[in-house]
């Protein structure tokens, strides 16, 4: 029998947190470039796959995604060929989920005062999207009716690394109240859990009506309230960016659980039954990915002998292992990590040290990934750098300009098409071409292969922040 087509609820919002840091899988993930814009799993980002499950259930329009200034250009180009426009609401930094959340509320609860919010982690993983909008449908009578609904997992193991939620009274056969939000527990204490058998693994999914969340945030962050209240005439106008700017300095960095969750007495958990997994380090790859005979996952261009229980991820260079028993090996091209398993959760502390340090690894990978194709650093100097830029067949950078450096193109491979000030001409294979500094210019790719080219920069400045666009076909920002 053919599966009942079920129209989107005109009053549903998904409101998707994407203004995170990467940290935790470092080095494949850095702060500039966190993991819910990688695609570890399959041939969708993890941002994608998070606006795939909600395919029919939330219609584009109503989908928001809430990330900061600097991650905007990145959301944009994964989700234009998903959703077309994208409603984002830019955050001028990040502070935790509560500040992400009481801003949204506010912004649909003047849109529309019956909206209901379905709050969404933008990395994690969820391999059965049925099951996850079975869920979901089960929640909504009761966050109709004025609670906030959190969906607990069903614990496999006696997990140190979540919060948890403890069930009270049954409210129907999938749905309990609260009775505790609880935060990560020792290994002693979660075995408990497991055997006590009421408590369940904090998904960080939430839904609910925008006017009942921000009954709860009046009522138990009523600083934050008060902040938000004084700016809400210019939501959802084009004054909300300065606004925005004027009060997050002061807004304190405070999570939705701790804030609200661990307070209210409107919670409500519906049991997910949905196969799920935060991805919150890179032994979490052994729950979701296919091993091999040995236990081991094995990413890439990877041989192994005598390996167990491992994982073990590498990029272009070759990547050859013997012996090793449950380590993770993670290389790319500018840096490669080497850890026990037991010992991942420390690859946060890891990035704070490189950060310290001065590291330039702990922000942004060598390569690049843009919408057009990618960019890698090959030599960098004080007033110089190298860069290796490849273009996808017909695409083309933005019409730009940089007031501190000028470029020179070197053709490496395929046509290119340049735009400088007023001139339009083309550059071929082994042949070059010099953009000044201040002066207009785009590169584009007429051709049907790759267009491969070797960038030299020279100036004061070179940082990837000195580029003023006044075009850009992906939608990024313009003058």
């Amino acid at each position: 029998m053919a599966k009942k087509h079920r129209a989107p609820k005109k009053n549903l919002y998904a409101v998707i947190i994407a203004g995170g840091k990467g940290t935790r899988f470092w080095p494949l993930s850095r702060e500039a470039f966190p993991k819910q814009f990688l695609k570890l799993i399959g041939e969708r980002t993890l941002l994608q796959e998070t606006i795939q499950r909600l395919k029919g259930e939330v219609s584009p329009s109503n989908t928001l995604i809430v990330t900061t200034k600097d991650q905007k250009d990145i959301v944009d180009w994964q989700l234009k060929e998903l959703l077309g426009d994208v409603n984002c609401v830019v955050e001028p930094e990040g502070k935790n989920t509560a500040p992400a959340i009481a801003l949204a509320a506010f912004k649909l609860f003047k849109k529309r005062q019956d909206a209901l919010m379905l709050v969404l982690p933008s990395d994690h993983f969820v391999s059965d999207r049925d099951l996850f909008n079975q869920t979901l449908h089960k929640a909504i009578p009761f966050a109709e009716k004025g609670n906030i609904v959190t969906f607990g997992i069903k614990p496999a193991r006696p997990e140190t690394g979540y919060g948890y939620i403890k069930t009270g009274r049954r409210l129907s056969k999938d749905t309990f109240k609260v009775s505790a939000f609880v935060e990560k527990p020792d290994a002693k204490t979660a075995k408990a859990y497991i055997k006590e058998g009421s408590y369940y693994w904090n998904s960080g999914i939430f839904l609910f009506r925008a006017k009942d969340m921000l009954d709860e945030i009046k009522k138990y962050m009523p600083d934050m309230y008060n902040t938000f209240t004084s700016i809400v005439k210019a939501l959802n106008t084009k004054k909300e960016d300065e606004a925005l700017k004027s009060i997050y300095r002061n807004l304190r960095d405070e999570s939705i659980d701790y804030g609200i969750m661990e307070k209210s007495k409107k919670i409500v958990m519906t049991v997910a039954d949905f196969p799920w997994s935060d991805l919150g380090s890179w032994s979490s790859l052994d729950e979701v990915m296919d091993k091999d005979e040995d236990g081991n996952v094995l990413i890439g261009n990877v041989v192994g002998i005598d390996c167990k229980d491992s994982i073990i991820f590498a990029n272009k260079r070759l990547v050859a292992a013997i012996g090793l028993k449950n380590m993770v090996v993670v290389d790319t091209a500018d840096a490669t990590l080497i850890t026990p398993k037991d010992k991942v959760q420390q690859v946060k502390q890891l990035v704070s040290k490189l950060k310290e340090e001065g590291k330039e690894e702990y922000l942004a990978p060598k390569i690049e990934e843009r919408p057009w194709g990618y960019f890698s650093v090959l030599e960098k100097g004080p007033s110089h750098q190298i860069k290796h830029i490849y273009l996808k067949p017909k695409a083309r950078l933005s019409l730009q300009m940089h007031n501190h450096r000028s470029e020179h193109w070197i053709v490496v491979s395929g046509t290119a098409k340049v735009q400088r000030g007023e001139e339009v001409f083309f550059v071929h294979t082994n042949e070059s071409t010099f953009i000044p500094p201040t002066v207009k210019h785009r590169l584009e790719n007429p051709g049907i292969i790759p267009l491969r080219i070797v960038e030299i920069q020279s100036g004061e400045y070179l940082g990837e922040d000195d580029i003023i666009r006044f075009d850009d076909v992906y939608g990024r920002r313009t003058e």
